[in-house]
C-alpha cells in the first residue's frame, strides 16, 4: 500500500508491505501530482511532479531518479509488451524552451541526452502524443489544418488517411483493440457531434462507421464522446447518434458495419405493458463513463460477464435527462429489463456472478442491493448501522473478488469512514461444471456475429456458488462468409443497393502508383473484411483484394517538394527534396535532378530517393530545381522554385479561367492577411524561362497562341514565401455559361480549392455522359463562395495537328445542346449515397467570369491601399538609391550558373552584372477592372 502525504504539510510517501499494519516514511524532494504504475512490474512507478518533471522508481517509491524536465501533463507512458522490446522503455512528450513539443523515448534508469530517441522527426503539436497498445499517435498542424500520424508496432510514422473531405478539426482515439483503431473525428461542418471512423490493421486508412455521434464537455473541459465499448464481446459498441436534433441510442455487433436501435422492455418494473414500437420509440441509454475511479459510471459491463450490461436511460423517441431508470440486459443487448426507477451505481463482484447496486443520492444511506441472477431479482442488505454519506466504492483487485470497500463520512464535519464489505460468507462452495448452462451470443436471432458462432458458459440462476474457471468461458465455431462480414474499403461508400462504389474524390487506379513492372499489388474489390472477423469460405474470395501484376506505365504526375513542404531553405544547411510520382515504374526509371546552382545528380531508380535527396546551397537566391524522370515508355519533368533563406506562407491568384487570344489579361495576387509588410512578386507564365519580378500584386500580359497555360506567382513577404498556381485556357472564340445547383450541394461545400476542383471534374463527367459532347470541348470551374456556382466554358478544341477546329457555329450548337440537357434536369451526380445534386443553367454570358473569392471587401481595399503605398515607397527608394539588394538574386544566380558551366570557377570569383528589375508605376494598379476585382476579393 502506498499513501501520499498532504503536499501543503510535507512531501513524503508512506509505504506498507504488510497490508497496512505498519508504514515507513520516505521523504521526497519534489511534489507528486500523479503516479503511473507499470502494467507488469509492480515495483516500477513513474511520478509526475507539480513543476512538470518526470521521475522513475524501480523500488516502489523508495528511491527516485529524474527522467526528463518539461514533460507535458498526462503525456507519458510505459512501454507496451509486444511492441517494445525493452519493458522499462518510457514514451513521453517534452516541451522545448521555445514552447514546441517533441516525442521522446528512453530507458527509465538511463535517460541521458545521449540515450534518448526521437521516433517522430521534428516537432509535434502540444499535448498530442498518445501511446496505446500497438499504436503511437501524434498530431502536426501545418497550413492551418491538423494532420494526424500513426506508428504501428513502433514502425515508421505514416499519415492517417481519412476520406478526402473529412477535413478534421479534432480527433479522439476511442479504441485500439484487436489491431484496429476506432477514432471519433469532428469534421469541418460539425459543432457538437463527431463521426466515428474505423481503420485497417495499421491504423492508416479509415472508413466511416457512424455519423453524428453526440459529444459533450466533462467537468475538466475535456471532450466526452457518447460511445461505449461493451466489455467481453469484441466488436460490440453502443453509441448515441444525433438525428434531426434528437439523440437516439444505437448498437452494433460487428464494429460499426451495421447499427440498430435498442428494443425497449415489454413491461415496466411493476409488470405493466410498455407500448413502444420501433423505430418511433426505443430504449435510450446514457453512455458516459465515470472519470473517478471510486464511483461507477452510469453504464457498466465486465469481461468475465460478457452478456450482462447495466445502464441508466429512458424509453421514448429520444434520450432524455428526465424520467431516468436503471435497465439491465442479460443477453448482450437484445432484450432489456427495468430494475430501478432511480439511478444507482452498480458493481460487478465474483466475476459478474453478483451485482451490487447502491443508490445515487446526496443523502446518507445504509442499504445496498444484491442480485445473484443477472438482475432479475434483488435483495436488500444493510452495510452500516449508521447512515453514511457515500463518496465512493472500490472493488478489491482480482477477478474473483468478493470484497468491496465503501468510503464516505457520517457528517459533513467528520473524517472519512471506510466500510469493508465481505460477501464470501454468502457462498458455501465453488461452482462446478454442472452449475453452468450454455448461452449463445446472437443479434436478434442471428447467431453468426463477427464471422463466428460463440457459445458462453453462464451460471444457472438458481445456483448460489462462487464462480471459478468456467466464468466467461467461450467456444467458437466459424461461419461461412457473407456480404455482411465485409465493410467498404478506403475510398468506397455503401450505396442504397448495398454495393460499395468509389467515392467521387477517389481514383481506384491510384492504388498501383507505387508499383513496379514485374511486381504485384493488392487490387481492392471495394470491400475489406471486418478486422477480427473469423468467417471462412463463402464470398470471402470474391470480396478479398486480389494480387495483380503492376502495369508498365510511363512516368506521370511527377512532383518535387521539400520534405517539410516549404519553398524555403537556409543557406549552408541541408535541404531535403522529395521526388513524388503518381504513376510509373519506380524500379526502371532514371531520375536526374538539377539543383539550379550548377550541381546535378542522377539516380538509377525512384526507390533510391525514398529517404529524400539532400543538398546544401552555398548562396542566397531563388533556385530553379528541375527533375526529369525517364523509362522505356516515356518521361515527365517537374520544377520547384526554391527560395534560399526565405520562409513561406499563402496567396490567392485571381485571373480568368479562359481568355481570348492576343487579349490583355490581368492577374492579381490577393493576400490574407493583408498586412504583411514589404512584398516582392515573382511571376512565371507561358514558356518563359526567367521570371518577371515586380513590387506590385498585379500584372498584365497577352497570350499569342491557343491552348492551356499555367501562371505561378510567388510572394516574398519579409521572411516568408507564398505561392499559388492557376491554369488559363486561351482561344480565339469560346462560349461561357453560368451553372447553379440544387441547394443540397451547399450543405457539403467546405469552400476549399481541392473540393472545387474535384466537384468540377464530376460535373464535367456528368455533362459528357448526358450530352455526348467530347470532354475536350468542356471546361468547368467551380467558383468560391456560397451559394455554390460554377462557370461552364465551351472550347474550340482542335487536335495536335491543327485540324478539325470547331467554328463559331459549332460552339453555338454545343452550347444549345448543353443548355437543353441542363434545362431537362438531365445533368446530375451523386455526391454521396442518398445525396443527388442536379445541375442547372443560370444564364449565357459573352465573356468569361473571373475566379473571385467572396467577402472581405473592406480588407481588400486596405490591402489595395497598402500595396499602392508600398509600391510608391519602393519606387522612391529605387529612384534615389538606384539599387535594392536581394531583388535580382535569380538573374544573378542564372548568370553564375552559366559561367560555371563554361569554366570551373567558384561563385565567389564570379560576380556578373545585375540587370535592372522591372518596376511598375506605383499608381498603375488602380484601374476600374482591378479595383472592382479586388473589392470582390
Amino acid at each position: 500500500i502506498m499513501l501520499l502525504t498532504d503536499p501543503e504539510i510535507e512531501s513524503s510517501l508512506l509505504i506498507s508491505s504488510d497490508e497496512g499494519a505498519t508504514y515507513q516514511k520516505y521523504r521526497l524532494n519534489f511534489y507528486i501530482q500523479s503516479l503511473l504504475f507499470h502494467p507488469k512490474q509492480e515495483d516500477w512507478i513513474l511520478a509526475y511532479s507539480q513543476d512538470q518533471k518526470l521521475y522513475s522508481s524501480a523500488e516502489f517509491g523508495r528511491r527516485w531518479q529524474l527522467i526528463q524536465e518539461g514533460v507535458v501533463p498526462n503525456r507519458f507512458y510505459w512501454s507496451v509488451m509486444g511492441s517494445n522490446k525493452e519493458p522499462d522503455l518510457v514514451h513521453l512528450e517534452a516541451r522545448t524552451v521555445d514552447g514546441h513539443s517533441h516525442y521522446l523515448t528512453c530507458r527509465m534508469q538511463n535517460c541521458t541526452e545521449a540515450n534518448r530517441n526521437q521516433p517522430f522527426p521534428g516537432y509535434i503539436d502540444p499535448d498530442s502524443l498518445i501511446v496505446q497498445d500497438h499504436y503511437v499517435f501524434v498530431q502536426l498542424t501545418s497550413g492551418g489544418r491538423p494532420h494526424y500520424y500513426v506508428s504501428y508496432r513502433r514502425n515508421a510514422f505514416a499519415q492517417m488517411k481519412l476520406p478526402k473531405y473529412a477535413l478534421p478539426k479534432d480527433m479522439h482515439v476511442i479504441s485500439t483493440d484487436e489491431n484496429q483503431v476506432f477514432a471519433a473525428v469532428q469534421e469541418w461542418n460539425q459543432n457538437d457531434t463527431y463521426n466515428l471512423y474505423i481503420s485497417d490493421t495499421r491504423g492508416v486508412y479509415f472508413t466511416l462507421a457512424l455519423e453524428n455521434v453526440q459529444s459533450s464537455r466533462g467537468p475538466e473541459g475535456n471532450i466526452m464522446i457518447d460511445l461505449y465499448e461493451v466489455a467481453g464481446i469484441k466488436g460490440m459498441f453502443l453509441a448515441n447518434k444525433k438525428i434531426d436534433n434528437q439523440v437516439k441510442t444505437f448498437i452494433t455487433y460487428n464494429k460499426g458495419r451495421d447499427w440498430r436501435l435498442l428494443q425497449a422492455p415489454d413491461t415496466d418494473l411493476r409488470g405493466d405493458p410498455v407500448h413502444c414500437l420501433l423505430p418511433y420509440c426505443s430504449l435510450h441509454l446514457h453512455l458516459k463513463v465515470s472519470e473517478n475511479p471510486y464511483t461507477s459510471g452510469i453504464i457498466a459491463s465486465k469481461d468475465t460477464a460478457p452478456s450482462i450490461i447495466v445502464a441508466s436511460g429512458n424509453i421514448g423517441s429520444e434520450l432524455s435527462d428526465t424520467d431516468i431508470s436503471m435497465f439491465v440486459s442479460s443477453d448482450a443487448g437484445n432484450t432489456w429489463r427495468q430494475i430501478f426507477e432511480e439511478e444507482h451505481s452498480v458493481l460487478y463482484l465474483d466475476q459478474g456472478g453478483v451485482l451490487v447496486a447502491m443508490k445515487h443520492t446526496s443523502l446518507p444511506i445504509r442499504h445496498l442491493w444484491l442480485s445473484f441472477d443477472e438482475g432479475r431479482s434483488w435483495s436488500k442488505y444493510s452495510f452500516t448501522s449508521i447512515p453514511l454519506f457515500v463518496d465512493g466504492v472500490l472493488g478489491e483487485p482480482g477477478e474473483e473478488t468478493l470484497i468491496m470497500t465503501v468510503f464516505g463520512h457520517f457528517s459533513h464535519r467528520s473524517e472519512w469512514q471506510l466500510v469493508k464489505v465481505d460477501y464470501k460468507s454468502i457462498f458455501d462452495r465453488r461452482c462446478a461444471e454442472e452449475d453452468y448452462r450454455p448461452w449463445q451470443l446472437h443479434s436478434q436471432g442471428e447467431a453468426c456475429i463477427m464471422g463466428a458462432k460463440r457459445i458462453y458458459k453462464k451460471r444457472k440462476s438458481e445456483r448460489k456458488c462462487m464462480q471459478g474457471k468456467y466464468a466467461g468461458a467461450m467456444e467458437s465455431e466459424p461461419c461461412v462468409c457473407t456480404e455482411a462480414d465485409f465493410d467498404c474499403d478506403y475510398g468506397y461508400e455503401r450505396h442504397s443497393n448495398g454495393q460499395c462504389l468509389p467515392a467521387f474524390w477517389f481514383n481506384p487506379s491510384s492504388l498501383s502508383k507505387d508499383c513496379s513492372l514485374g511486381q504485384s499489388y493488392l487490387n481492392s474489390t471495394g470491400y475489406r473484411k471486418v478486422v477480427s472477423n473469423n468467417c471462412t469460405d463463402g464470398v470471402r474470395e470474391q470480396y478479398t483484394a486480389k494480387p495483380q501484376k503492376c502495369p508498365g506505365k510511363a512516368p506521370r504526375g511527377l512532383r518535387i517538394v521539400t520534405a517539410d513542404g516549404k519553398l524555403t531553405a537556409e543557406q549552408g544547411h541541408n535541404v531535403t527534396l522529395m521526388v513524388q510520382l503518381e504513376e510509373g515504374d519506380v524500379q526502371r526509371t532514371l531520375i536526374q535532378v538539377d539543383f539550379g546552382d550548377g550541381i546535378a545528380v542522377s539516380y538509377v531508380n525512384l526507390s533510391s530517393t525514398e529517404d529524400g535527396i539532400k543538398h546544401v546551397y552555398q548562396n542566397v537566391g531563388i533556385f530553379r530545381v528541375t527533375v526529369q524522370v525517364d523509362n522505356s515508355l516515356g518521361s515527365d519533368s517537374a520544377v520547384l522554385y526554391l527560395h534560399v533563406t526565405c520562409p513561406l506562407e499563402h496567396v490567392h491568384l485571381s485571373l480568368p479561367f479562359v481568355t481570348t487570344k492576343n487579349k490583355e489579361v490581368n492577374a492579381t495576387a490577393v493576400l490574407w492577411p493583408s498586412q504583411v509588410g514589404t512584398l516582392t512578386y515573382v511571376w512565371w507564365y507561358g514558356n518563359n524561362t526567367e521570371p518577371l519580378i515586380t513590387l506590385e500584386g498585379s500584372i498584365s500580359f497577352r497570350f499569342t497562341s491557343e491552348g492551356m497555360n499555367t501562371i505561378t506567382v510567388q510572394v516574398s513577404a519579409g521572411n516568408a514565401i507564398l505561392q499559388d498556381t492557376k491554369t488559363i485556357a486561351v482561344y480565339e472564340e469560346f462560349r461561357s455559361l453560368r451553372l447553379s445547383f440544387s441547394p443540397n450541394l451547399d450543405d457539403y461545400n467546405p469552400d476549399i480549392p481541392e473540393w472545387r476542383r474535384d466537384i468540377g471534374r464530376v460535373i464535367k463527367k456528368s455533362l459528357v455522359e448526358a450530352t455526348g459532347v467530347p470532354g475536350q470541348h468542356i471546361l468547368v470551374a467551380v467558383l468560391p463562395g456560397l451559394p455554390t456556382t460554377a462557370e461552364l466554358f465551351v472550347l474550340p478544341y482542335q487536335d495536335p495537328a491543327g485540324e478539325n477546329k470547331r467554328s463559331a457555329d459549332d460552339l453555338e450548337q454545343i452550347s444549345e445542346l448543353l443548355i437543353h440537357k441542363l434545362n431537362q434536369n438531365s445533368v446530375h451526380f451523386e455526391l454521396k449515397p442518398g445525396v443527388r445534386v442536379f445541375v442547372h443553367a443560370a444564364h449565357l454570358t459573352a465573356a468569361p467570369l473571373v475566379d473571385l473569392t467572396p467577402t472581405h471587401s473592406g480588407s481588400a481595399m486596405l490591402m489595395l491601399l497598402s500595396v499602392v503605398f508600398v509600391g510608391l515607397a519602393v519606387f522612391v527608394i529605387y529612384k534615389f538609391k538606384r539599387k535594392i539588394p536581394g531583388i535580382n538574386v535569380y538573374a544573378q544566380m542564372q548568370n553564375e550558373k552559366e559561367q560555371e558551366m563554361i569554366s570551373p570557377v567558384s561563385h565567389s570569383e564570379n560576380r556578373p552584372n545585375v540587370p535592372q528589375t522591372e518596376l511598375r508605376r506605383p499608381g498603375q494598379l488602380i484601374d476600374e477592372k482591378v479595383e472592382s476585382q479586388l473589392i470582390g476579393e
